[in-house]
């Protein structure tokens, strides 16, 4: 098969999912695990994913690189892969996906609700993330006054944030004017704590805020929060292209 490189039999199994590389070695050695219905007691055994069929206690195993999945976070959560004291989102993800080492792509605040992208594809992570990229991220948000004209202006020119730094131009709409007026942002870069900050330097403190967006794709409606799915090929086309874009 061109263009697939062999892989070591104990670093496929923990890729698979099938447990750590203890517990996979531990498999090897017992003889339960099978290549191309050959009993293999070499860990370093090298296998063709995709090509080879790997059989564990006679249960056939599909190999797949990458996973892609979005996760609809609820409040209360912590971006982050493990925490001590509080919750994290990986907590609402199902053994099965945990198992495949996918990770959050980014944070968003505890508070912060909305569309996460999850994925073992380390590189694209890395480029999406990449501040040369400006990818795009959008968000809802409802804040406590009123938004003017010229916030409106002065949010979509880029605004000075707390630490003096000036923020890329924006695009703003204002979705519902009056006392708890509600927005949506879409910004093109990741500064921490961006959209509050921005928000607080026009004057507004943000009540809710719910990312609905990022490159390219969008937090499925279906979902409900702490729900999640794969993505579907277009959208992994979205992350990927959006990844591979020379800044303007």
């Amino acid at each position: 098969m061109v263009g697939v490189a062999k892989k070591r039999l104990d670093w496929l199994l923990v890729q698979i999912g099938v447990g750590s590389r203890r517990e996979v070695k531990a498999l090897i050695r017992a003889g339960r695990v099978r290549v191309n219905s050959e009993v293999v007691k070499d860990s370093a055994f090298a296998v063709l994913p995709g090509q080879d069929r790997v059989t564990v206690d006679g249960e056939l195993l599909e190999y797949q690189e990458f996973y892609y999945l979005m996760l609809n976070k609820p409040a209360g959560y912590l971006t982050a892969t493990k925490d001590l004291y509080a919750p994290t989102v990986m907590d609402l993800l199902p053994e099965y996906w945990r198992k495949r080492k996918v990770a959050p792509v980014g944070r968003l605040d505890k508070d912060t609700e909305g569309l996460l992208i999850f994925t073992n594809d380390g590189q694209l992570a890395h480029r999406l993330l990449s501040p040369r990229r400006r990818v795009a991220k959008t968000y809802f948000l409802r804040v406590d006054r009123e938004v003017t004209p010229a916030d409106l202006q002065a949010l979509a020119a880029g605004v000075v944030l707390d630490d003096g730094y000036r923020t890329l131009p924006a695009e703003v709409e204002l979705l519902k004017p009056g006392n708890e007026p509600e927005l949506e942002l879409t910004i093109y870069e990741g500064k921490f704590h961006q959209v509050k900050r921005m928000l607080q330097a026009v004057g507004k403190n943000v009540i809710y805020l719910q990312r609905r967006a990022m490159a390219g794709v969008e937090l499925d409606p279906r979902l409900k929060p702490g729900e999640n799915r794969e993505l579907t090929a277009g959208e992994i086309e979205c992350l990927q292209r959006s990844g591979e874009e020379s800044p303007n």
